[in-house]
């Protein structure tokens, strides 16, 4: 869609279409909502400024990018939304070539920015690097390593700071909006110029005043954060004013040098229902645009409730239970512990680094702390899980949230890789529960390590296993169900549920083994039932390399044949799980088919 030539009317109304568009789209896909619907002003402007085809357009998380989608050849293609087949819920170069780089993980635009600034540099190219980043994402540390390097090479690029949050009384505001006219004016700008470079050729008594002036200017406005580092600050600027945005980032572009553009927006504009502050509103289910309702129906308990639910629980009976999360407190359950126990559970902010270290010197000082954090997200603090808890053999617990296929998010989010990752850090075990009495169990047994241990849970509810849980034991399985073919069904977590499942569509008799422990293993026990079934099928939601069948593989047993299950050496795309595990071949009749053809 070309905009270039629209007056800020059209733009106006091209604002209303976007967000009517998005909000129908949402409202049957689901996806993410407030974030996306209060900066559409933001984006048309980014458009009309800057050049879409050539300067990098690098947009953080990217869950916000929707707008962008639509300016850019998507429109109709935009109802496929996160529906399997269709466009990604975040940017993504294969899909686009307006979209710079993959994103579902924040803080990361800056530092694309940084990188584009030099290369475009080196190949002596007339372009210009726009990073969109929000407020939330200026918590995580990778943001101020590359602002403190922008700053010091000063090299062009434009950082648009979506601020949405910030609760600023009338009087405050008042200023604020006036010294962000004043600053992001021509006058302004042009004079802050002129008096640097007047300013080098006298002497350093006679600009003391000027200087003073300078500095006791930045104090009073929320610029001198940036102005420290290096960039040069405009705002804050009303995220919803076209007119005032296409000001902002005009002088931006003209600068020739690092600059940050504060602006502020409203969560869910446009959509009365959403607007403001409302978590929920974040990512959606499908929902009735009149009400807001949703119109997805809760079934069965998910395991994130089930894991709040047990660990408050427990936390109540033991006073040394601490535990924290990151920028995730519904995601993980830990809100409910944050609001019974405010002075022993926090949110850190999107700072996982941060959680995990912070949480080793709990341990260090006789506290038991309890990390919630997706498996996706972990990745991020992997050298923190080596370095501060492992190595230290301090007694932290990972529990880890949504592993396995997630679906709609795609590549960025599905926790894949958890257990490949964890399994080859000395002193570290790895468990998984199966159903909500295992879960409980699994947090009365983490309690009880003295060393580091992790277990993961699936998005959702754990599949059907109507066998009995019992008290975990150190690298114990438990033998769920005999058999009489020699073939064996080995689960582990929600894959247990997987191999149930299964076992109910085969015409054979099958053991079913809950693995419990991929780290140690039951090698006893295995070796006892290799004895016994010669055909092992492993399940499990987790990657193949490095995964629960290659650790099983590992141990060299003879004489048996083992196929496993698990997800192949490919990211997963996104879309409904059902539709994304039927890709995979892995749906429960899928398997059974699988196996029958081996007998």
């Amino acid at each position: 869609m070309t905009i270039k030539d629209k007056n800020i009317d059209e733009l106006n109304e091209i604002c209303v279409d976007i967000r009517k568009k998005i909000l129908e789209t949402v409202s049957k896909n689901g996806g993410h909502l407030s974030s996306t619907l209060g900066v559409v002003e933001l984006i048309v402007a980014m458009h009309y400024v800057f050049d879409a085809e050539n300067d990098p357009f690098i947009f953080d998380v990217s869950h916000q990018a929707y707008a962008h989608k639509l300016l850019t050849d998507r429109w109709d293609s935009f109802e496929t939304l996160r529906q399997f087949g269709g466009i990604s819920g975040y940017t993504k170069p294969s899909e686009s070539n307006y979209d710079y780089f993959v994103a579902g993980h924040s803080s990361t635009s800056i530092s694309l920015a940084v990188g584009a600034a030099k290369a475009i540099k080196l190949k002596n190219e007339d372009r210009l690097p726009i990073a969109f980043i929000g407020d939330g994402s200026m918590s995580a540390g990778m943001v101020y390593e590359a602002m403190n390097e922008l700053g010091d090479i000063k090299l062009p690029a434009v950082i648009i700071l979506n601020d949405n949050e910030m609760s600023i009384a009338k009087p405050i505001g008042a200023i604020s909006n006036y010294l962000s006219q004043v600053m992001a004016g021509r006058f302004y700008q042009k004079m802050k110029t002129k008096t640097a470079q007047v300013l080098e050729h006298f002497p350093e008594g006679a600009t003391y005043i000027a200087k003073r002036f300078d500095e006791s200017l930045k104090l009073i406005t929320p610029g001198l954060l940036f102005e420290e580092l290096g960039l040069e600050y405009i705002g804050p600027t009303n995220g919803h004013d076209i007119e005032a945005l296409i000001e902002s980032f005009t002088i931006a572009k003209n600068m020739k040098r690092p600059v940050i553009i504060h602006t502020q927006t409203t969560k869910g504009k446009g959509y009365e229902i959403a607007e403001g502050y409302f978590e929920h509103w974040h990512g959606v289910s499908k929902f009735d645009i009149d009400t807001g309702e949703a119109l997805t129906k809760n079934g069965a308990k998910n395991a994130t409730k089930m894991f709040g639910e047990s660990l408050l629980e427990l936390a109540l009976e033991k006073e040394n239970i601490v535990g924290v999360t990151a920028a995730m407190p519904s995601g993980t359950g830990i809100k409910m512990l944050m609001e019974a126990l405010p002075e022993r559970f926090w949110d850190v902010a999107i700072a996982e680094q941060h959680a995990v270290t912070s949480m080793c010197a709990m341990a260090k000082e006789g506290f038991k702390p309890f990390i919630a954090i997706y498996s996706t997200f972990l990745q991020r603090a992997y050298d923190q899980v080596i370095h501060d808890a492992c190595i230290m053999d301090l007694p932290v617990v990972f529990a880890i949230d949504r592993a396995g296929i997630v679906g709609e998010d795609g590549e960025t989010h599905q926790g894949t890789f958890d257990i490949s990752f964890l399994r080859a850090i000395p002193n570290m075990t790895l468990f998984a529960p199966r159903d909500e009495k295992s879960m409980k169990e699994a947090i009365a047994f983490a309690y009880e390590m003295k060393s580091p241990c992790s277990f993961r849970y699936p998005r959702g509810a754990f599949l059907s296993c109507e066998h009995e849980s019992k008290p975990l034991e150190l690298g114990k399985s438990q033998l769920l169900k005999d058999g009489e073919s020699d073939i064996l069904l080995i689960g582990y977590g929600n894959g247990v549920g997987r191999a149930c499942e299964t076992s109910k569509l085969l015409d054979i008799d099958v053991a079913i083994l809950d693995l419990i422990f991929v780290k140690p293993l039951d090698i006893n026990k295995l070796q006892e039932l290799s004895n016994r079934y010669k055909k092992w099928y492993i399940f499990s939601d987790s990657s193949k390399m490095g995964g629960v069948g290659s650790a099983i593989q590992e141990l060299g047993i003879e004489n048996i044949e083992i196929t496993t299950f698990e997800y192949e050496d490919q990211f997963t795309v996104h879309g409904n799980t059902k539709l994304v595990e039927e890709s995979m071949g892995l749906l429960p009749e899928q398997l059974a088919q699988k196996i029958s053809k081996t007998i």
